[in-house]
C-alpha cells in the first residue's frame, strides 16, 4: 500500500471531510508516435544537410546564426 504523502481536511460548516495525499505507483503517461495516414507507417526525423543531400551525424552539428541572406556565423568551437 502507497505511504501517505500529506493528511488534511476540508470542512464544509458543520462537516469535516478527511483527505490523505498518497504517491502515483503506476505511470499513465502516454507517448504519442508520427504516422504516415496512408500505410500508417512510422515517421521519423532525419538530419540532412541542405548542400550536400545527405543525412548528417549529431557529432557533425554545431550552432550558429545568420547575419546576414546566406552568412552565418558559427558559435560551436570544434575540436
Amino acid at each position: 500500500m502507497p505511504r501517505t504523502v500529506w493528511n488534511g481536511a476540508i470542512s464544509f460548516g458543520l462537516v469535516n471531510v478527511p483527505i490523505h495525499v498518497v504517491s502515483a505507483i503506476e505511470n499513465h503517461s502516454i507517448a504519442f508516435h508520427q504516422y504516415h495516414l496512408e500505410d500508417m507507417g512510422r515517421v521519423r526525423v532525419k538530419k540532412v544537410c541542405e548542400l550536400e543531400d545527405r543525412e548528417v551525424a549529431q557529432s557533425e552539428i554545431g550552432k550558429g546564426y545568420e547575419y546576414a541572406k546566406d552568412q552565418c556565423h558559427s558559435s560551436t568551437r570544434l575540436i
